[in-house]
């Protein structure tokens, strides 16, 4: 990860007209993942995991 993370905010590695995500929330733990093509967002709730604010489903196989 080339942006460093502190633990109550994201600072982008490029300047961006978007707001600092805060990632401390209770109950919610937030990830963020960055390549040099894209960065996402993991967010855990409770057993429930979320990318880019989808929800993604367990695999059910073996």
């Amino acid at each position: 990860m080339n942006a460093p993370l502190l633990p109550e905010n994201l600072r982008r590695a490029v300047p961006s007209a978007q707001q600092d995500l805060p990632l401390a929330a209770e109950g919610v733990q937030r990830y963020v993942w960055e390549s040099q093509w894209v960065s996402m967002l993991i967010e855990v709730i409770g057993a429930q995991v979320f990318v880019d604010g989808k929800l993604v489903e367990p695999y059910g196989g073996s």
